[in-house]
């Protein structure tokens, strides 16, 4: 009976200072994923349910890009790559191995600017003219 009563207050304890939580989450696993979700937890020192919690906000706060946004981001690299080697290219001129590396230089560090631009303009409805 004593350790009921400790259970219950370690449990009154903890919901102090947070907010409470409402909200319940419910899916089914095929007996290999619990298996492997169980390893997981147990791994951590866990229990699944807490386990599981904390997984679940710490992919929710993850900060990645949209893919869409990232395919869209390298389309512009290999765009600025061509635009930026073939005219000089077009007009005779020889690129040396350290200018195409400037080059690349150049494009790895503008490319999201130059998606956000071509993102832009396609807001403004403005055609693309050479």
């Amino acid at each position: 009976m004593a350790t009921n009563i400790t259970v219950m207050e370690g449990r009154l304890q903890r919901l102090k200072g947070r907010e409470p939580r409402t909200q319940s989450i419910a899916t089914r696993f095929t007996m290999t994923e619990e298996t492997m979700l169980l390893r997981s937890a147990a791994s951590q020192g866990r229990n699944l349910r807490e386990w599981a919690r904390e997984s679940l906000l710490a992919a929710a706060q993850q900060q990645r890009p949209d893919d869409g946004a990232a395919t869209f981001a390298e389309v512009q690299a290999l765009r600025l790559l061509l635009i930026n080697t073939l005219e000089p290219l077009l007009r005779g001129e020889k690129m040396t191995p350290e200018q195409f590396k400037d080059m690349l230089r150049y494009v790895k560090t503008n490319k999201r600017k130059a998606a956000a631009d071509m993102l832009a303009s396609y807001a403004e409805g403005a055609s693309e003219q050479p």
